[in-house]
């Protein structure tokens, strides 16, 4: 019997390649072909047999896309706080600890859902609804009484708690692996999110928080959840140690990726010895990244005697935010400087006790008394720590007032207890404070 020879072997076509890499990439297979009936083993087909202009003549369905800039209609940013946060954009709050950046963000949340006014004074224009998701504070007993004392708007704000896979097991969520999962349960409720509070960010890095490349991609998931959304995403985080003396962005912890891939980035701090605390922009790709604001971190009870704290807005800041936070740090200050915050605080704790003598009275009422009496609303809210004057609010839909200690001290003795404090309280501006006509408790 007559055997033919076997034709010479040939090497696969170009269609013959796409499909044997979409089959069989990464794996040592053979590629068997079938010639005059007898099956025999063809030469492993690998990257390298393919010449370069296979590849070439393969790859041409492959193509970067270009988008005509003349096709785009320009649009404006979108802000949840105007110049501060942006919806559709990650932004980061960073600061030492102790400085209250998670009652500051719940503050800001709250001021979204009420459509109260923002720490700078300005109205918010369109409330919203907010997600929270936090694995340091627990949420009956810290962040619910927060949100409470600031004024928030309950029925707006959800707790990102929990994942549910298809089998209906609930595991705890996870920033870094579930936030896709956030994509499908905001299209649930009505209006979407226009915040979303993550405290803090480098729960959303699953690799090392120091790498670029790690914070880059667990970041990646959270910006695209923002943009798609236009929600605006606020990550929590904090001050790297022995950062004092650096460029404020860069004292994020961690990756300096935090701060490039984040749109805005501020930073808080707080005085020495002193409850004032100062809140700044360090960076901003979108807005002026000038100026800051004052605050303080305030006790308050609410509800069945529930202890909690709220933020208290002050005045705003000039400078750039070293300057503000250098100011914020210091802990020396000249004699005059201290001699004048002295007779001011003297001055603020005379028209409170005079003020609340006869008992509680509405916040908003001393704001107005304050600025007739050319008291700055800063140096009052000393004041009022000094004194010891609480802030109590009489119920959901009730507004605060301020009422003097049943103990409440001599003024005199009150100053003179104070005093070696003093020089660690200066203002943290040059120029004398403005006075905030919005600067109320339920803000």
């Amino acid at each position: 019997m007559n055997i033919s020879e076997p034709p010479p072997y040939e090497p696969p076509s170009i269609q013959d390649c796409e499909d044997i890499f979409n089959r069989l990439q990464n794996t040592d297979a053979c590629i068997m072909r079938s010639i005059n009936g007898t099956t025999v083993g063809a030469p492993p087909l690998t990257i390298g047999s393919i010449s370069g202009q296979q590849k070439q003549r393969a790859n041409t369905n492959c193509h970067a896309e270009l988008t005509l800039a003349s096709s785009v209609t320009p649009q404006p940013i979108q802000w949840v706080w105007p110049g501060w946060i942006a919806r559709g954009k990650l932004t980061v709050l960073a600061g030492a600890g102790g400085c209250g950046k998670t009652t500051v963000a719940i503050g800001l949340a709250a001021t979204l859902t009420n459509g109260g006014r923002w720490p700078d004074g300005a109205q918010c224009k369109k409330p919203g609804n907010v997600l929270i998701w936090s694995s340091e504070d627990d949420i009956a007993d810290t962040l619910l009484p927060r949100l409470i004392a600031a004024g928030a708007d309950l029925n707006r704000v959800r707790f990102v708690t929990a994942s549910i896979n298809a089998s209906g097991v609930r595991s705890p969520f996870d920033p870094a692996n579930d936030i896709n999962l956030l994509n499908e349960t905001i299209a649930t409720f009505e209006g979407g999110a226009a915040l979303l509070l993550i405290d803090p960010i480098v729960s959303a890095i699953k690799g090392d928080m120091h790498r670029a490349n790690d914070v880059r991609r667990g970041l990646q998931g959270v910006v695209d959840f923002a943009e798609k959304h236009s929600c605006a995403v606020l990550g929590i985080s904090h001050f790297s140690k022995g950062s004092s003396s650096g460029i404020p962005a860069e004292r994020v912890i961690g990756s300096q990726a935090f701060a490039a891939l984040a749109r805005t980035v501020l930073v808080a701090a707080k005085q020495e010895n002193s409850n004032t605390r100062v809140l700044a922009h360090a960076k901003s790709n979108i807005s002026n990244d000038q100026g800051g604001v004052e605050y303080f971190i305030e006790p308050c009870t609410i509800g069945n005697g529930i202890e909690t704290t709220c933020v208290q807005w002050g005045d705003k800041i000039d400078g750039s935010a070293r300057d503000i936070l250098a100011n914020a740090e210091r802990t020396e200050n000249s004699e005059s400087e201290a001699h004048e915050k002295h007779n001011a605080l003297e001055s603020a704790c005379q028209f409170l006790q005079e003020e609340l003598k006869d008992g509680p009275v509405a916040t908003e009422k001393i704001v107005e008394e304050a600025k007739s009496a050319g008291c700055s609303w800063a140096t009052v809210k000393r004041a009022k720590n000094h004194l010891g004057v609480n802030a109590v609010k009489g119920g959901m839909k009730s507004g605060w007032c301020w009422v003097l200690p049943e103990d409440a001290q001599d003024i005199s003795k009150v100053l003179t207890k104070n005093s070696e404090h003093l020089q660690e309280e200066m203002s943290t501006f040059d120029t004398p404070p403005i006075f905030d006509d919005f600067d109320t408790e339920e803000l």
